[in-house]
């Protein structure tokens, strides 16, 4: 049985996170330039990451969630990109998240501006809300190049950060 695509884009397809990739969301997380900004602690094993990974309800809660990034030419898995629904905040807010070796490669613009077209045209979105830490220079950038603007200042996880907003 292949994996169902959600999204693709011209280098990479998007899919739903599995259990079976818990080692590679291990280590993402286990590299501390990648979890810096995010306020997030790395999983303590890959056991625990697929633990995490098995309770992801997003798709089933909300139709929506964030999805494996593969390259399309070596199916490597490079990271994860997607939209994600605050039920308390009534919004939606698109992440990323990406391996070191290819940050700087335009892989996030990529990914994040083909899942913004899709909460704007298959799920009739009409703003998508996202946040960086104000440190996170290089997400200020991506975020700007996917049109969203900078609303204010917030503070995220104890953190000064930028909140930012895309209206279709």
């Amino acid at each position: 049985m292949g994996a169902t695509y959600i999204i693709e884009t011209i280098r990479c397809r998007l899919r739903p996170l599995e259990p079976d990739d818990a080692e590679k969301m291990y280590a993402l997380n286990l590299d501390p330039e990648v979890i810096r900004f995010t306020g997030d602690a790395s999983f303590s094993s890959v056991d625990e990451a697929r633990t995490f990974l098995k309770a992801y309800d997003q798709y089933k809660k909300y139709g929506i969630g964030r999805w494996v990034v593969e390259r399309k030419e070596d199916k490597e898995v490079i990271g994860w990109c997607g939209l994600k629904f605050h039920p308390d905040d009534d919004l939606y807010d698109i992440g990323y998240r990406f391996f070191r070796k290819y940050w700087g490669q335009g892989y996030a613009t990529e990914t994040a501006g083909a899942c913004l077209r899709y909460g704007r045209e298959q799920l009739g979105l009409a703003e998508v809300y996202a946040h960086a830490m104000t440190g996170n220079i290089a997400s200020w950038k991506v975020l700007e190049k996917l049109g969203m603007k900078r609303m204010e200042e917030i503070m995220m996880d104890g953190e000064p950060a930028y909140l930012y907003k895309v209206q279709f």
